[in-house]
């Protein structure tokens, strides 16, 4: 029968070299046992580290996210549909004589939804069918014109001589 339990110390010899059971010395020096310090060893080669970055910051680590080319512009216009206006009538539009006004300069109107309430509606764009439904209504809608820039046409006057005399 055994009495005294045996200390932790004498358990983590190890080959009696004092490594704690993981081999020579050499292998538990520096950093680059382990993969490096830090974030090193994450890169797309190695994953050394790929399961420690997925559980820290999430799956969407790895890999490409967002524009990939400078020349691509995003579109940034605002949009919002006819039921989100109708859901949420008191925050977008107030009440006036003839219905409720609603101006959303910078937005663009969809059609999704239903509309029972009569809107007088000021928007930067307007669908198709979210205008149908805001006059089926009795409502009315005004678009924010956008001027078009349009150069004019220079023509090099010896290249007009020469069609003359054709």
């Amino acid at each position: 029968m055994k009495l005294q339990k045996r200390r932790k110390s004498t358990r983590m010899h190890g080959h009696k070299m004092g490594t704690h059971g993981h081999g020579s010395r050499k292998n538990r020096r520096k950093s680059g046992h382990k993969g490096g310090v830090g974030m090193s060893g994450s890169g797309k080669r190695a994953d050394h580290k790929k399961t420690l970055i997925n559980k820290l910051y999430g799956h969407n680590y790895f890999g490409k996210q967002g524009i990939t080319s400078k020349g691509t512009k995003r579109d940034v216009r605002n949009r919002i549909n006819v039921g989100d206006i109708e859901l949420h009538i008191g925050k977008y539009g107030k009440k006036g004589k003839d219905g409720y006004e609603v101006v959303l300069k910078n937005y663009k109107i969809l059609g999704r939804g239903e509309v029972k309430n009569k809107l007088i509606v000021t928007c930067l764009e307007i669908s198709a069918s979210a205008k149908e439904k805001i006059e089926k209504a009795g409502g009315s809608v005004t678009v924010k014109e956008v001027k078009e820039i349009v150069t004019p046409k220079v023509v090099n006057p010896k290249h007009e001589r020469k069609a003359g005399k054709k």
